[in-house]
């Protein structure tokens, strides 16, 4: 059963530097298409979904009169909704849409401040400023939001600890009950990779990253909010609900150009270009161009790969009920040397799991490799 639904809003007012997600520079015209589609391919559903995660892009971009159009018609697909997020980025976040989305029964909010130094948000080529980004927090807990997440990133070229130390305090003092932080990486196609290759600047050394990781995790805990996934923080009951979903390898229906879905074992992946996505729905045509279907094995190595990322491991017997494969025994090429690694650990508790050591988590990405 589907029960959740994430939609990709694919505007943005420009392109960030280190971005390499699927969007295009906003025009009304453009999103009123987009939105006029996407409502009529909404009204096609049949659905109760449980939670509603609006990202992008910059949802908040979107023009007040088309964003009301978008959550009218989500409002009937709406069913015993535990958790609706809109993403915001601060440049675009103002009373009337945060007013906007709490009628309409948002309940978290997650802002793209990505830091609190002005210098930083320069390199990373963001559209505001660190005062914009605080002002639009605070007004969005003013307003009636009491979950607030946010997003930070770091590891930039001549960070120092004692600089993301200041901004990691700055976090612990505002009125957030969410953080989402990220290591900075060059992905290809964007403007910071192309710097690099031009040799513009030099990417920080490993072990200060590493240093930097760390101190995240510690500086954070101090503050009553714990790490519950590799780069997401919460206080206690705040774990983003539809996050946790696609770490369990739960279905979900993406909606948008880009978007993934994940549909009982089939994984698809939306038309990467708005104009194609527009007139595919126009004319009742397929709107993804990547489809495969995962074997029950293939599925169960996706859910382990996904699951060992959280904070609390990947418990057997819960493995077993949801895939119906003993994970020792699908796994037992790849544990001896993760094992020998100090990569994993065997829990010390009374439920049988293995977890993420320390060191596991710096390279997770090399365990979930290895599990699938």
């Amino acid at each position: 059963m589907v029960k959740s639904l994430y939609i990709h809003i694919p505007f943005c007012q420009s392109r960030c530097a280190y971005c390499d997600f699927y969007s295009t520079v906003y025009s009304k015209d453009l999103a009123a298409s987009f939105v006029l589609a996407l409502a009529e391919q909404l009204k096609r559903l049949d659905y109760n979904f449980e939670t509603i995660y609006i990202g992008g892009g910059t949802p908040t971009i979107l023009d007040i009169d088309l964003t009301e159009k978008l959550l009218k018609e989500l409002q009937r697909l709406a069913g015993d909704l535990k958790e609706f997020t809109i993403e915001a980025n601060p440049e675009s976040l103002d009373a009337d849409k945060i007013k906007l989305f709490l009628d309409y029964g948002a309940n978290r909010i997650s802002i793209g401040c990505q830091s609190f130094d002005d210098q930083k948000l320069k390199f990373l080529g963001r559209a505001h400023c660190a005062d914009q980004a605080l002002k639009s927090l605070k007004l969005a807990k003013k307003i009636g939001f009491d979950n607030i997440s946010i997003d930070l990133i770091y590891g930039l070229p001549d960070e120092s600890s004692k600089a993301w130390g200041k901004e990691l305090a700055r976090a612990g003092e505002l009125p957030i009950t969410h953080l989402s932080a990220y290591m900075l990486t060059y992905e290809k196609e964007t403007r910071l990779f192309k710097r690099l290759q031009n040799k513009k600047f030099l990417p920080l050394a490993a072990d200060k990253v590493a240093g930097m990781y760390k101190q995240l995790i510690s500086q954070l805990a101090a503050k009553n909010i714990f790490q519950y996934e590799i780069s997401n923080f919460a206080k206690t009951g705040c774990r983003s609900i539809h996050n946790c979903r696609y770490w369990e390898n739960e279905s979900y229906l993406g909606l948008g150009p880009s978007a993934s879905s994940f549909l009982g074992g089939l994984r698809r992946k939306n038309i990467s270009s708005l104009e194609k996505y527009i007139t595919a729905l126009k004319n009742g045509k397929q709107i993804w161009d990547y489809s495969e279907k995962l074997s029950p094995l293939a599925a169960a190595k996706e859910t382990a790969a996904l699951k060992i990322r959280t904070a609390e491991g990947l418990d057997f017997s819960w493995f077993l009920k949801k895939t119906g494969f003993d994970f020792l025994k699908i796994e037992k090429e790849a544990l001896p040397l993760l094992l020998k690694q100090k990569l994993i650990k065997y829990s010390q508790g009374s439920r049988k799991k293995i977890q993420l050591t320390r060191k596991g988590f710096l390279f997770a990405d090399t365990v979930s490799s290895a599990f699938l």
